[in-house]
């Protein structure tokens, strides 16, 4: 059973850090002009929704680790 935890805790910091490094070099430097002064709400709304997908994404991921994970040790 140990081994299945530290297999989740391990895909969840990978994920972790994916999902860091993709919004600090991807989504980070986007920048939206040409709406006057509502170029950074813009901007900011457009970002946010995107770490929100990428966290539902993250999500469902290890959802899905998780019941392998439990099914494997359960054999079902």
């Amino acid at each position: 059973m140990k081994s299945g935890l530290f297999g989740f805790l391990f895909a969840m910091w990978v994920l972790i850090i994916i999902g860091g490094g993709i919004l600090v070099t991807i989504l980070g430097p986007i920048s939206i002009f040409g709406f006057g002064e509502l170029d950074l709400f813009i901007t900011s709304v457009i970002k946010a929704i995107v770490a929100l997908v990428l966290v539902v994404i993250w999500i469902f991921i290890l959802l899905k680790i998780k019941n392998w994970i439990f099914k494997k040790e359960l054999k079902l």
